[in-house]
């Protein structure tokens, strides 16, 4: 009888000895490690992710350019439409102030010549004519 754990009366077990089987099994995992990358290949994978940033550096400082372009033509756009208006608003002025200077005029005193040009009375009467066609008229009806 055998010893087990302080105790004689447990009885050995015969069958597992008789075949021949291992009380134990043993298993191996197979571990892989991994190797380090070379030299060339780390230069070459850091040279791509440097050129794929530079470029799409390149890209956004493009297209914040045209987008600043972009905003300044619209700012010019709505600053020739602002002035356009302007303009309009002071052509009518013009015309409103043109349209109220014969009354200004006649507030003032001015009166109007019934004769256009400038006749001038001297001797006889083919050089004054000579004279108011060389002459052009200063005032108006």
């Amino acid at each position: 009888m055998a010893y087990t754990r302080g105790n004689l009366a447990v009885r050995e077990k015969t069958s597992e000895r008789v075949h021949g089987a291992p009380k134990y099994r043993e298993t191996t995992k197979v571990v892989t490690r991994r190797t380090q990358l070379p030299m060339r290949e780390k230069l070459l994978y850091m040279l791509t992710v440097a050129c794929v940033v530079a470029i799409s550096g390149f890209l956004v400082w493009r297209n914040a350019n045209i987008y600043e372009v972009k905003m300044q033509i619209h700012n010019a756009q709505k600053n020739t439409k602002a002035i356009n208006s302007q303009i309009t608003e002071y052509e009518v002025q013009k015309q409103k102030l043109l349209d109220l200077i014969p009354e200004k005029a006649a507030e003032y005193g001015y009166v109007t010549p019934e004769i256009d040009g400038i006749h001038v009375n001297e001797g006889n009467a083919a050089s004054t004519e000579a004279a108011a066609e060389d002459v052009p008229s200063t005032a108006k009806k």
